[in-house]
């Protein structure tokens, strides 16, 4: 059996649009329980989605427990071994407080990779395939939002570009949530059922498509 985990945010954790972080999709209707029906048991998918998670950032508001790379590496020794990590993280870092721009909030996927490198949580002690996906760009009326992300909706349409590049560059698989779905209008940048559903799917395709070698 090969395992994933899908390492994310609010729009992993499920996080229905318009509501609060406690309203939460359904297994089946969030974008890795998706994968997992379409992976069947040959997979075993690892959700670890957290509303207001960063890359690499504490967060002076909400804690330092939200920066990703606090979590990750013991997140990935609890897992291990690991076929495959997915990391679909950055909305977060457009919030105003860290005034960062789509290049930087890049390097700091780029330090969850090299993490991810460095530890080589996959079979046999090597590294596991990686997969960035860049999130959907959000709506420009983000509602009660705006404030806290004023600036981002412009940025997060960079993302897309930043992240593919990063991901070239460490020579790690990539894909862009937007050619699948779009943020809800409902709040501006969480995705909808009907979005994670196009993602689980797409992403079962991409996973299918890597040359697995050697034994499961």
């Amino acid at each position: 059996m090969r395992s994933v985990l899908c390492f994310g945010d609010s729009n992993t954790h499920g996080q229905v649009p318009g509501g609060s972080p406690l309203e939460r999709f359904g297994w089946a209707e969030r974008w890795p329980g998706v994968l997992q029906e379409k992976l069947g048991p040959d997979w075993r998918v690892i959700e670890e989605g957290l509303s207001g998670r960063t890359t690499i950032r504490d967060d002076p508001v909400e804690g330092e427990f939200k920066n990703g790379r606090r979590y990750l590496t013991p997140c990935m020794q609890s897992h291990a071994p690991l076929d495959l990590i997915i990391i679909m993280l950055g909305t977060n870092d457009l919030k105003r407080r860290f005034s960062q721009p789509a290049s930087e909030v890049a390097m700091g996927i780029g330090c969850l990779v090299y993490d991810i490198k460095e530890l080589c949580p996959g079979p046999q002690g090597k590294v596991p395939e990686i997969l960035i996906i860049a999130p959907p760009p959000m709506h420009d009326d983000l509602k009660e939002w705006n404030a806290i992300f004023d600036g981002a909706p412009e940025k997060s349409r960079a993302l897309a570009l930043q992240f593919e590049i990063m991901a070239d560059s460490l020579e790690v698989h990539f894909f862009d949530a937007a050619t699948i779905g779009e943020c809800d209008p409902a709040d501006g940048f969480h995705m909808s059922a009907a979005a994670n559903l196009a993602l689980g799917n797409a992403l079962a395709q991409e996973i299918e498509a890597i040359g697995w070698a050697g034994a499961q």
